[in-house]
Protein backbone atom coordinates (compact mmCIF):
# COMPACT_ATOMS: atom_id res chain seq x y z
CA UNK A 1 0.00 0.00 0.00
CA UNK A 2 2.81 2.39 0.88
CA UNK A 3 5.24 1.48 -1.94
CA UNK A 4 3.59 3.41 -4.76
CA UNK A 5 3.28 6.53 -2.61
CA UNK A 6 6.93 6.33 -1.55
CA UNK A 7 8.16 5.89 -5.11
CA UNK A 8 6.00 8.79 -6.18
CA UNK A 9 7.42 11.02 -3.47
CA UNK A 10 10.99 10.06 -4.38
CA UNK A 11 10.32 10.71 -8.04
CA UNK A 12 9.04 14.13 -7.11
CA UNK A 13 11.93 14.83 -4.78
CA UNK A 14 14.83 13.90 -7.08
CA UNK A 15 13.99 16.33 -9.94
CA UNK A 16 13.67 19.04 -7.41
CA UNK A 17 17.11 18.36 -6.04
CA UNK A 18 18.54 17.97 -9.50
CA UNK A 19 16.99 21.18 -10.68
CA UNK A 20 18.05 23.18 -7.69
CA UNK A 21 21.56 22.01 -7.15
CA UNK A 22 22.45 20.96 -10.66
CA UNK A 23 23.71 17.64 -9.29
CA UNK A 24 22.42 14.10 -9.40
CA UNK A 25 20.69 12.30 -6.57
CA UNK A 26 20.46 8.55 -6.13
CA UNK A 27 18.74 6.10 -3.71
CA UNK A 28 20.38 2.75 -3.01
CA UNK A 29 19.05 -0.25 -1.06
CA UNK A 30 21.32 -2.87 0.42
CA UNK A 31 21.47 -5.27 3.40
CA UNK A 32 23.59 -4.51 6.41
CA UNK A 33 25.59 -7.01 8.47
CA UNK A 34 22.54 -7.85 10.63
CA UNK A 35 20.36 -8.74 7.67
CA UNK A 36 18.15 -5.65 7.77
CA UNK A 37 17.35 -3.63 4.64
CA UNK A 38 19.22 -0.29 4.53
CA UNK A 39 18.41 2.64 2.21
CA UNK A 40 21.15 5.18 1.20
CA UNK A 41 20.31 8.54 -0.33
CA UNK A 42 23.18 10.28 -2.20
CA UNK A 43 23.29 13.77 -3.79
CA UNK A 44 26.26 14.83 -5.89
CA UNK A 45 27.89 18.14 -5.03
CA UNK A 46 27.32 21.06 -7.49
CA UNK A 47 29.70 21.40 -10.37
CA UNK A 48 32.47 23.83 -9.78
CA UNK A 49 35.40 24.23 -7.53
CA UNK A 50 33.32 24.45 -4.41
CA UNK A 51 29.97 25.20 -2.90
CA UNK A 52 28.88 28.82 -2.67
CA UNK A 53 29.49 29.99 0.81
CA UNK A 54 26.47 32.23 1.11
CA UNK A 55 23.75 29.67 0.35
CA UNK A 56 25.21 26.61 2.06
CA UNK A 57 23.09 27.00 5.23
CA UNK A 58 19.84 27.35 3.31
CA UNK A 59 20.65 24.42 1.10
CA UNK A 60 21.55 22.30 4.10
CA UNK A 61 18.25 23.11 5.79
CA UNK A 62 16.33 22.28 2.62
CA UNK A 63 18.22 19.05 2.21
CA UNK A 64 17.58 18.06 5.84
CA UNK A 65 13.87 18.78 5.39
CA UNK A 66 13.68 16.59 2.35
CA UNK A 67 15.67 13.85 4.10
CA UNK A 68 13.25 13.91 7.04
CA UNK A 69 10.34 13.50 4.64
CA UNK A 70 12.10 10.65 2.88
CA UNK A 71 12.83 8.87 6.21
CA UNK A 72 9.17 9.09 7.12
CA UNK A 73 8.16 7.54 3.80
CA UNK A 74 10.74 4.76 4.20
CA UNK A 75 9.55 4.10 7.80
CA UNK A 76 6.01 3.62 6.57
CA UNK A 77 7.21 1.28 3.83
CA UNK A 78 9.24 -0.89 6.22
CA UNK A 79 7.14 -0.80 9.44
CA UNK A 80 3.64 -0.99 7.98
CA UNK A 81 2.53 2.42 9.18
CA UNK A 82 -0.44 3.08 11.37
CA UNK A 83 -2.46 0.26 9.94
CA UNK A 84 0.26 -2.40 10.49
CA UNK A 85 0.90 -4.89 13.28
CA UNK A 86 0.69 -2.31 16.08
CA UNK A 87 -2.88 -1.49 15.17
CA UNK A 88 -3.71 -5.18 14.92
CA UNK A 89 -2.25 -5.75 18.42
CA UNK A 90 -4.46 -3.06 19.88
CA UNK A 91 -7.46 -4.65 18.21
CA UNK A 92 -6.60 -8.07 19.64
CA UNK A 93 -6.28 -6.61 23.19
CA UNK A 94 -9.67 -4.97 22.91
CA UNK A 95 -11.22 -8.26 21.73
CA UNK A 96 -9.69 -10.17 24.62
CA UNK A 97 -11.01 -7.61 27.09
CA UNK A 98 -14.54 -7.98 25.71
CA UNK A 99 -14.34 -11.79 25.85
CA UNK A 100 -13.09 -11.74 29.46
CA UNK A 101 -15.88 -9.40 30.48
CA UNK A 102 -18.44 -11.66 28.81
CA UNK A 103 -17.09 -14.84 30.50
CA UNK A 104 -16.99 -13.11 33.89
CA UNK A 105 -20.59 -12.04 33.50
CA UNK A 106 -21.67 -15.57 32.58
CA UNK A 107 -19.79 -16.97 35.59
CA UNK A 108 -21.53 -14.56 37.98
CA UNK A 109 -24.89 -15.43 36.47
CA UNK A 110 -24.22 -19.16 36.93
CA UNK A 111 -23.34 -18.57 40.57
CA UNK A 112 -26.60 -16.72 41.11
CA UNK A 113 -28.53 -19.52 39.40
CA UNK A 114 -26.77 -22.11 41.59
CA UNK A 115 -27.67 -20.24 44.81
CA UNK A 116 -31.26 -19.93 43.66
CA UNK A 117 -31.46 -23.67 42.92
CA UNK A 118 -29.93 -24.51 46.30
CA UNK A 119 -32.59 -22.43 48.04
CA UNK A 120 -35.29 -24.22 46.07
CA UNK A 121 -33.84 -27.62 47.03
CA UNK A 122 -33.79 -26.68 50.73
CA UNK A 123 -37.39 -25.45 50.54
CA UNK A 124 -38.47 -28.65 48.79
CA UNK A 125 -36.74 -30.86 51.37
CA UNK A 126 -38.45 -28.97 54.18
CA UNK A 127 -41.80 -29.35 52.46
CA UNK A 128 -41.23 -33.09 51.95
CA UNK A 129 -40.59 -33.51 55.69
CA UNK A 130 -43.78 -31.59 56.49
CA UNK A 131 -45.81 -33.69 54.06
CA UNK A 132 -44.35 -36.88 55.53
CA UNK A 133 -45.54 -35.85 58.98
CA UNK A 134 -48.99 -34.98 57.64
CA UNK A 135 -49.20 -38.30 55.79
CA UNK A 136 -48.28 -40.30 58.88
CA UNK A 137 -50.86 -38.38 60.91
CA UNK A 138 -53.59 -38.92 58.32
CA UNK A 139 -52.89 -42.65 58.20
CA UNK A 140 -53.77 -42.89 61.88
CA UNK A 141 -57.16 -41.15 61.56
CA UNK A 142 -59.66 -43.94 60.85
CA UNK A 143 -62.75 -43.11 58.85
CA UNK A 144 -65.41 -43.99 61.40
CA UNK A 145 -68.74 -45.09 59.95
CA UNK A 146 -71.61 -42.71 60.59
CA UNK A 147 -75.38 -43.26 60.32
CA UNK A 148 -75.42 -41.27 57.10
CA UNK A 149 -72.77 -43.52 55.59
CA UNK A 150 -74.75 -46.60 56.60
CA UNK A 151 -77.82 -45.31 54.75
CA UNK A 152 -75.68 -45.00 51.62
CA UNK A 153 -75.07 -48.76 51.50
CA UNK A 154 -76.93 -50.81 48.85
CA UNK A 155 -80.46 -51.53 49.95
CA UNK A 156 -80.63 -48.54 52.32
CA UNK A 157 -82.29 -45.25 51.63
CA UNK A 158 -79.83 -42.60 50.49
CA UNK A 159 -79.59 -39.07 51.77
CA UNK A 160 -81.49 -36.50 49.78
CA UNK A 161 -79.32 -34.63 47.32
CA UNK A 162 -80.29 -31.39 49.04
CA UNK A 163 -78.80 -32.44 52.38
CA UNK A 164 -76.27 -29.73 53.37
CA UNK A 165 -73.94 -32.38 54.77
CA UNK A 166 -73.17 -33.43 51.21
CA UNK A 167 -71.34 -30.13 50.75
CA UNK A 168 -69.02 -30.60 53.73
CA UNK A 169 -65.44 -31.65 52.77
CA UNK A 170 -64.91 -35.28 53.77
CA UNK A 171 -61.69 -34.73 55.79
CA UNK A 172 -63.16 -31.91 57.87
CA UNK A 173 -66.40 -33.82 58.36
CA UNK A 174 -64.59 -36.94 59.58
CA UNK A 175 -62.45 -34.90 61.97
CA UNK A 176 -65.56 -33.24 63.39
CA UNK A 177 -67.30 -36.59 63.82
CA UNK A 178 -64.22 -37.97 65.58
CA UNK A 179 -64.38 -35.11 68.09
CA UNK A 180 -68.09 -35.24 68.93
CA UNK A 181 -69.12 -38.86 68.37
CA UNK A 182 -68.80 -41.46 71.09
CA UNK A 183 -67.55 -44.67 69.52
CA UNK A 184 -69.71 -47.67 70.45
CA UNK A 185 -68.12 -50.70 72.08
CA UNK A 186 -69.13 -52.85 69.12
CA UNK A 187 -66.83 -50.80 66.91
CA UNK A 188 -63.89 -51.52 69.22
CA UNK A 189 -64.71 -55.23 69.33
CA UNK A 190 -65.54 -56.15 65.73
CA UNK A 191 -64.92 -59.86 66.31
CA UNK A 192 -65.66 -59.99 70.02
CA UNK A 193 -62.13 -61.18 70.73
CA UNK A 194 -60.19 -57.91 71.22
CA UNK A 195 -60.77 -55.22 73.79
CA UNK A 196 -59.66 -51.69 74.61
CA UNK A 197 -60.96 -51.58 78.18
CA UNK A 198 -59.87 -54.89 79.77
CA UNK A 199 -56.38 -56.18 80.40
CA UNK A 200 -55.75 -59.09 78.07
CA UNK A 201 -52.50 -60.26 76.54
CA UNK A 202 -50.83 -58.31 73.75
CA UNK A 203 -51.78 -59.72 70.35
CA UNK A 204 -50.78 -57.01 67.86
CA UNK A 205 -48.75 -53.81 67.48
CA UNK A 206 -49.55 -51.29 64.75
CA UNK A 207 -47.18 -49.47 62.43
CA UNK A 208 -45.10 -46.63 63.92
CA UNK A 209 -46.50 -43.11 63.61
CA UNK A 210 -43.96 -40.30 63.46
CA UNK A 211 -44.59 -37.25 65.67
CA UNK A 212 -41.25 -35.50 65.58
CA UNK A 213 -37.65 -35.85 64.42
CA UNK A 214 -34.80 -34.53 66.57
CA UNK A 215 -32.71 -31.89 64.80
CA UNK A 216 -29.26 -32.49 66.34
CA UNK A 217 -26.89 -35.25 67.37
CA UNK A 218 -28.07 -34.96 70.99
CA UNK A 219 -31.42 -36.33 69.83
CA UNK A 220 -30.12 -39.68 68.56
CA UNK A 221 -31.74 -41.35 71.58
CA UNK A 222 -33.77 -40.15 74.56
CA UNK A 223 -37.09 -40.30 76.39
CA UNK A 224 -40.46 -38.84 75.48
CA UNK A 225 -43.68 -39.54 77.37
CA UNK A 226 -47.15 -38.43 78.44
CA UNK A 227 -48.51 -38.96 81.94
CA UNK A 228 -51.26 -41.63 81.85
CA UNK A 229 -52.58 -40.50 85.25
CA UNK A 230 -51.74 -36.81 85.85
CA UNK A 231 -52.41 -35.18 89.19
CA UNK A 232 -53.92 -31.76 88.58
CA UNK A 233 -52.68 -28.55 87.02
CA UNK A 234 -50.54 -27.08 85.60
CA UNK A 235 -49.84 -30.28 83.65
CA UNK A 236 -52.39 -32.62 82.09
CA UNK A 237 -52.50 -35.89 80.18
CA UNK A 238 -51.95 -33.84 76.99
CA UNK A 239 -48.61 -32.44 78.19
CA UNK A 240 -45.66 -34.02 76.39
CA UNK A 241 -42.33 -34.49 78.16
CA UNK A 242 -38.94 -35.03 76.53
CA UNK A 243 -35.35 -35.69 77.62
CA UNK A 244 -32.42 -35.84 75.16
CA UNK A 245 -30.34 -38.56 76.79
CA UNK A 246 -27.09 -38.10 74.83
CA UNK A 247 -24.39 -36.56 77.05
CA UNK A 248 -22.69 -36.87 80.40
CA UNK A 249 -24.72 -34.31 82.32
CA UNK A 250 -28.31 -34.73 81.12
CA UNK A 251 -30.57 -32.55 83.29
CA UNK A 252 -32.99 -30.71 81.01
CA UNK A 253 -36.64 -31.82 80.95
CA UNK A 254 -38.66 -30.18 78.19
CA UNK A 255 -42.42 -29.70 78.62
CA UNK A 256 -44.78 -29.14 75.65
CA UNK A 257 -48.40 -28.04 75.97
CA UNK A 258 -49.72 -30.80 73.71
CA UNK A 259 -48.76 -33.09 70.85
CA UNK A 260 -49.18 -30.34 68.25
CA UNK A 261 -46.71 -28.04 70.00
CA UNK A 262 -44.38 -30.99 70.49
CA UNK A 263 -44.45 -31.76 66.77
CA UNK A 264 -43.66 -28.13 66.02
CA UNK A 265 -40.81 -28.07 68.56
CA UNK A 266 -42.14 -25.29 70.82
CA UNK A 267 -41.65 -26.17 74.52
CA UNK A 268 -43.70 -24.20 77.03
CA UNK A 269 -41.18 -24.80 79.80
CA UNK A 270 -37.76 -26.31 80.51
CA UNK A 271 -37.20 -27.87 83.95
CA UNK A 272 -33.71 -28.52 85.36
CA UNK A 273 -33.41 -31.84 87.20
CA UNK A 274 -31.42 -31.99 90.47
CA UNK A 275 -29.31 -34.94 89.27
CA UNK A 276 -28.04 -36.08 85.88
CA UNK A 277 -30.14 -38.75 84.17
CA UNK A 278 -28.72 -42.17 83.24
CA UNK A 279 -29.85 -43.41 79.82
CA UNK A 280 -33.41 -43.83 78.49
CA UNK A 281 -35.11 -45.71 81.34
CA UNK A 282 -37.19 -42.84 82.80
CA UNK A 283 -40.96 -43.08 83.38
CA UNK A 284 -43.80 -40.62 84.01
CA UNK A 285 -46.62 -41.40 86.44
CA UNK A 286 -49.09 -39.47 88.59
CA UNK A 287 -47.40 -36.10 88.31
CA UNK A 288 -43.85 -37.36 88.90
CA UNK A 289 -40.85 -38.18 86.75
CA UNK A 290 -39.01 -41.35 87.82
CA UNK A 291 -35.40 -41.74 86.69
CA UNK A 292 -32.07 -43.35 87.53
CA UNK A 293 -29.28 -41.06 88.71
CA UNK A 294 -26.18 -41.22 86.54
CA UNK A 295 -23.40 -43.62 87.58
CA UNK A 296 -25.47 -45.18 90.37
CA UNK A 297 -28.36 -47.54 91.15
CA UNK A 298 -30.22 -44.67 92.86
CA UNK A 299 -33.82 -44.04 91.75
CA UNK A 300 -35.29 -40.54 92.11
CA UNK A 301 -38.91 -39.39 92.08
CA UNK A 302 -39.07 -35.79 90.87
CA UNK A 303 -42.34 -33.97 91.57
CA UNK A 304 -43.26 -31.94 88.48
CA UNK A 305 -45.56 -29.46 90.25
CA UNK A 306 -43.04 -28.40 92.90
CA UNK A 307 -40.05 -29.05 90.67
CA UNK A 308 -38.19 -30.79 93.47
CA UNK A 309 -37.13 -34.32 94.48
CA UNK A 310 -39.84 -36.15 96.42
CA UNK A 311 -38.14 -39.50 97.09
CA UNK A 312 -34.95 -41.44 96.36
CA UNK A 313 -33.84 -45.02 96.95
CA UNK A 314 -31.05 -47.37 95.89
CA UNK A 315 -32.52 -50.31 93.98
CA UNK A 316 -31.09 -53.31 95.90
CA UNK A 317 -28.28 -55.17 94.09
CA UNK A 318 -29.19 -53.66 90.72
CA UNK A 319 -26.46 -53.50 88.10
CA UNK A 320 -25.73 -50.06 86.66
CA UNK A 321 -23.66 -48.15 84.11
CA UNK A 322 -23.13 -50.93 81.61
CA UNK A 323 -23.20 -54.03 83.82
CA UNK A 324 -26.50 -55.42 82.51
CA UNK A 325 -27.84 -53.22 79.67
CA UNK A 326 -30.11 -54.09 76.76
CA UNK A 327 -28.36 -55.29 73.61
CA UNK A 328 -28.11 -51.74 72.19
CA UNK A 329 -26.09 -50.58 75.21
CA UNK A 330 -26.62 -47.01 76.32
CA UNK A 331 -26.22 -47.83 80.05
CA UNK A 332 -29.80 -49.18 80.03
CA UNK A 333 -29.24 -51.29 83.14
CA UNK A 334 -32.35 -50.02 84.95
CA UNK A 335 -35.51 -49.46 82.90
CA UNK A 336 -38.51 -47.97 84.73
CA UNK A 337 -41.97 -48.75 83.35
CA UNK A 338 -45.62 -47.98 84.04
CA UNK A 339 -48.77 -49.92 83.18
CA UNK A 340 -52.32 -50.48 84.46
CA UNK A 341 -50.96 -51.97 87.69
CA UNK A 342 -48.46 -49.25 88.61
CA UNK A 343 -44.72 -48.60 88.61
CA UNK A 344 -42.10 -51.24 87.71
CA UNK A 345 -38.31 -51.61 87.45
CA UNK A 346 -36.75 -53.88 84.81
CA UNK A 347 -33.09 -54.67 85.57
CA UNK A 348 -30.67 -57.46 86.57
CA UNK A 349 -28.38 -58.32 89.45
CA UNK A 350 -25.16 -60.23 90.02
CA UNK A 351 -27.19 -63.00 91.67
CA UNK A 352 -29.44 -63.27 88.61
CA UNK A 353 -26.32 -63.40 86.41
CA UNK A 354 -27.72 -61.11 83.74
CA UNK A 355 -31.27 -62.49 83.65
CA UNK A 356 -34.11 -59.97 83.69
CA UNK A 357 -35.48 -59.14 87.14
CA UNK A 358 -38.84 -57.39 87.53
CA UNK A 359 -39.70 -55.43 90.69
CA UNK A 360 -42.99 -53.78 91.60
CA UNK A 361 -42.24 -50.37 93.21
CA UNK A 362 -44.26 -48.15 95.50
CA UNK A 363 -44.84 -44.98 93.41
CA UNK A 364 -44.55 -42.76 96.48
CA UNK A 365 -41.54 -44.11 98.37
CA UNK A 366 -39.92 -46.25 95.62
CA UNK A 367 -39.77 -49.20 98.01
CA UNK A 368 -39.68 -52.63 96.36
CA UNK A 369 -42.96 -54.47 96.99
CA UNK A 370 -42.15 -57.73 95.19
CA UNK A 371 -39.66 -59.09 92.67
CA UNK A 372 -39.63 -61.81 89.98
CA UNK A 373 -36.61 -63.36 88.28
CA UNK A 374 -37.08 -64.49 84.67
CA UNK A 375 -35.01 -66.68 82.35
CA UNK A 376 -34.65 -63.92 79.74
CA UNK A 377 -31.07 -62.68 79.24
CA UNK A 378 -31.28 -58.91 79.44
CA UNK A 379 -28.44 -58.23 77.02
CA UNK A 380 -30.05 -60.53 74.42
CA UNK A 381 -33.10 -58.30 73.84
CA UNK A 382 -33.31 -54.80 72.37
CA UNK A 383 -35.84 -53.39 74.86
CA UNK A 384 -38.74 -54.27 77.17
CA UNK A 385 -41.99 -52.82 78.52
CA UNK A 386 -44.87 -53.73 80.85
CA UNK A 387 -48.55 -54.17 79.90
CA UNK A 388 -51.16 -55.37 82.40
CA UNK A 389 -48.52 -56.82 84.74
CA UNK A 390 -46.79 -58.70 81.92
CA UNK A 391 -43.24 -58.11 80.72
CA UNK A 392 -42.74 -58.03 76.93
CA UNK A 393 -39.31 -57.98 75.26
CA UNK A 394 -38.37 -56.73 71.77
CA UNK A 395 -36.01 -59.10 69.96
CA UNK A 396 -33.96 -56.48 68.07
CA UNK A 397 -33.48 -52.73 68.21
CA UNK A 398 -32.15 -52.46 64.61
CA UNK A 399 -34.00 -54.99 62.45
CA UNK A 400 -36.72 -53.16 60.51
CA UNK A 401 -39.06 -56.15 60.88
CA UNK A 402 -38.53 -57.87 64.21
CA UNK A 403 -40.81 -59.38 66.86
CA UNK A 404 -41.87 -59.08 70.45
CA UNK A 405 -40.38 -62.43 71.37
CA UNK A 406 -41.02 -63.10 75.09
CA UNK A 407 -43.77 -62.53 77.62
CA UNK A 408 -43.53 -63.04 81.39
CA UNK A 409 -46.70 -62.86 83.46
CA UNK A 410 -46.15 -61.69 87.05
CA UNK A 411 -49.59 -63.06 87.99
CA UNK A 412 -48.52 -66.65 87.28
CA UNK A 413 -44.72 -66.31 87.48
CA UNK A 414 -44.41 -68.05 84.11
CA UNK A 415 -42.98 -66.93 80.81
CA UNK A 416 -42.92 -68.19 77.24
CA UNK A 417 -41.80 -67.30 73.74
CA UNK A 418 -44.16 -65.38 71.44
CA UNK A 419 -43.86 -63.76 68.00
CA UNK A 420 -45.80 -60.48 67.71
CA UNK A 421 -44.54 -58.46 64.69
CA UNK A 422 -42.83 -55.18 65.56
CA UNK A 423 -41.17 -52.59 63.30
CA UNK A 424 -38.03 -50.56 63.94
CA UNK A 425 -38.70 -48.24 61.02
CA UNK A 426 -35.60 -46.09 61.56
CA UNK A 427 -33.35 -48.97 62.71
CA UNK A 428 -32.09 -47.79 66.09
CA UNK A 429 -34.83 -48.09 68.69
CA UNK A 430 -33.47 -47.03 72.06
CA UNK A 431 -36.70 -46.60 74.06
CA UNK A 432 -40.04 -48.45 74.17
CA UNK A 433 -42.57 -47.49 76.89
CA UNK A 434 -46.27 -48.22 77.30
CA UNK A 435 -49.00 -45.65 78.01
CA UNK A 436 -52.05 -47.51 79.34
CA UNK A 437 -54.37 -44.49 79.12
CA UNK A 438 -53.82 -44.25 75.36
CA UNK A 439 -53.11 -47.93 74.73
CA UNK A 440 -49.99 -46.93 72.81
CA UNK A 441 -46.29 -47.66 72.84
CA UNK A 442 -43.98 -44.62 72.81
CA UNK A 443 -40.58 -45.14 71.17
CA UNK A 444 -37.44 -43.20 70.28
CA UNK A 445 -36.06 -44.66 67.07
CA UNK A 446 -32.85 -43.05 65.75
CA UNK A 447 -33.84 -39.35 66.21
CA UNK A 448 -37.51 -40.19 65.45
CA UNK A 449 -40.20 -40.04 68.15
CA UNK A 450 -43.02 -42.43 67.24
CA UNK A 451 -46.05 -44.19 68.72
CA UNK A 452 -47.61 -47.61 68.05
CA UNK A 453 -51.20 -48.64 68.63
CA UNK A 454 -51.51 -51.92 70.54
CA UNK A 455 -54.26 -54.51 70.51
CA UNK A 456 -54.97 -56.69 73.54
CA UNK A 457 -56.76 -60.02 73.58
CA UNK A 458 -59.71 -60.94 75.70
CA UNK A 459 -59.13 -60.32 79.40
CA UNK A 460 -58.72 -63.42 81.50
CA UNK A 461 -61.19 -63.89 84.39
CA UNK A 462 -60.33 -61.72 87.35
CA UNK A 463 -57.98 -59.41 85.47
CA UNK A 464 -58.52 -55.67 85.71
Amino acid sequence: MWLPASVLCLSCLLPTLRGQDGGRASLRRSGDHSGRCQYTFTVASPEGPGCPAGDSGAETEALLSRLTLLEAQVGRLVGGGEGGPAGAGAGDAAGLGEAYARVTGERDQLRQDKEHLNRQVRDLMKRVDELSLETEALKQKPCRPSPDAARDQPGNSRRPASNPANNVPSASYQEMKAEVTEVPASFLLPDGGHNQTGCGELVAVGDPVLHRKADSITGKYGVWLQDPEPRGLPYTNKTVWRIDAVGRDVRQLFAYEDMEQFSRGFPMKVLVLPEAVESTGAALYRGSLYFQRRLSRTLIRFDLASESPAARLDLPHAGFHGQHPYSWGGYTDIDLAVDEQGLWAIYSTSKAKGAVVISKLDPGSLEVKRSWETKIRKNSVGNAFMVCGRLYTVASYTAPNTTINHVFDTATGAGRAIAVPFKNKYRYNSMVDYNHAQRKLFSWDNHHMTTYDVTLGAASPGSS
